[in-house]
């Protein structure tokens, strides 16, 4: 196995599980007064964009990754309008 073959995955799974922390505090916390609502919105899409360029380069691990990613977004942005 040469670097690339380790640091696609490895990325895939450190940036989706970046969110979980955020989502979960969150959820706690009731309060998401500190997420930027702009920033969630332009993540969200630029994720949903990865989803359409992994299905039409046929990449089942650019499509997994940023499918969790994107519920994970999505699900912070639903808690930041809900909790404002």
């Amino acid at each position: 196995m040469d670097i690339f073959s380790i640091s696609g995955p490895l990325a895939g799974t450190l940036t989706t599980a970046a969110f979980f922390p955020q989502a979960i505090k969150t959820w706690k916390t009731r309060s998401a007064g500190d997420i930027s609502l702009g920033m969630s919105i332009l993540f969200a899409a630029g994720v949903f964009l990865w989803i359409v360029y992994g299905i039409g380069i046929g990449s089942v691990p650019v499509i997994i990754a940023n499918s969790i990613t994107f519920v994970l977004a999505v699900t912070i942005l639903v808690f930041k309008v809900k909790y404002r």
